[in-house]
Parts: C-alpha cells; sequence; structure tokens
C-alpha cells in the first residue's frame, strides 16, 4: 500500500513540481510520513541528495504534529457527536489505544522510541495521536515526537541511502 501511495504522489506531481515538494507532501501524509519520503527521496527512486531530502522529510513530517498535538481530542470530541462519523472515531481510537502500553508505560522515552522506530503503525501522526489520547502534556509529548522524528531520520537514511542506495547507485 505505501509503494503504491508513494508512486501515485510521483506519477501525480512529477513533472509539475520539483522531486524536494513530493517528498515534502509524502513525509507530511499519515501511514506514509517521513519514511515514505525518504525512500522516496533515496537513490532508488527521484535520487535526492541525503543532505536535502533529510531536512525536508524532518520538517515535513513535524508540521501536523503540534495540531494533532492540540486539536485532535476536540475534533474527535466533535465527530462523535455526530451519527456518521462517530464509528470512524471510535475505530481510529481503539486502533491507537491498541499500541500505547509502552507510551503510558514510559512516556517520554516510549513515545521516543515508538515514533522512532519503522515498523507497521508506528511514526509521528500515531504517537500524537496515542500521546494526546493519553492526555500527555504538549512540552513532554512535542519533544519525544522530535526525538523519534530524528531517530526515524537517521535508520531510513541508513535504510534508504546506504543498504538500497548501494543496490540502486
Amino acid at each position: 500500500m505505501k509503494d503504491a501511495m508513494i508512486s501515485w504522489f510521483i506519477d501525480t506531481l512529477g513533472g509539475k513540481v520539483g522531486g524536494g515538494f513530493i517528498v515534502f507532501l509524502i513525509s507530511m501524509v499519515p501511514i506514509l510520513e517521513l519514511r515514505g519520503g525518504l525512500l522516496a527521496a533515496g537513490p532508488a527512486i527521484l535520487d535526492i541528495p541525503q543532505w536535502q531530502a533529510i531536512p525536508i522529510c524532518i520538517v515535513g513530517n513535524l508540521i501536523p504534529i503540534p495540531f494533532i498535538l492540540l486539536l485532535i481530542t476536540k475534533i474527535f470530541d466533535w465527530m462523535k457527536g455526530t451519527k456518521k462519523l462517530k464509528p470512524m472515531v471510535e475505530k481510529l481510537e481503539k486502533k491507537a489505544m491498541s499500541k500505547s502500553a509502552n507510551i503510558e508505560k514510559y512516556e517520554f522515552w516510549g513515545l521516543v522510541i515508538f515514533v522512532g522506530i519503522p515498523l507497521p503503525g508506528t511514526g509521528a501522526w500515531t504517537g500524537a495521536l496515542i500521546a494526546a489520547l493519553l492526555g500527555i502534556r504538549f512540552r513532554k509529548a512535542f519533544p519525544a515526537i522530535v526525538l523519534g522524528v530524528f531517530l526515524a531520520a537517521f535508520l531510513m537514511t541508513v535504510l534508504s541511502y546506504g543498504v538500497l542506495g548501494a543496490l540502486f547507485a
């Protein structure tokens, strides 16, 4: 699914905007986030130099996070007031909370690791959602998510530019 989403961005926007902007947008999208951005930026796809790709992906991934941390519970409460949206919100909350055990237990460092380790279902968006649902204060959650994004950037750079770069260079 991620490959198809990345391909959609590249096919739809390629030739119309620069590769850096495509990578920026990919990094902002839930599910793809920085991980998808750095994969797309790497030598196997768009071949954007890593010194350019890393900050673009980090900024793109972090832009939505303050809004999620500060507003998502209010938005969800409003959405739960409607018959059509309530089931979707409850499903999202249930799915996010099913991944919350280590974040709840270790808070700051649990959130850093959850956001930073590139596994399916983890990342800044889900980490921010869980932090908001658990009531973790912004001043604790945001720095943890930033550190997690930097950890993810390091790991994905090694994968995208190191491992895949060696295969496709």
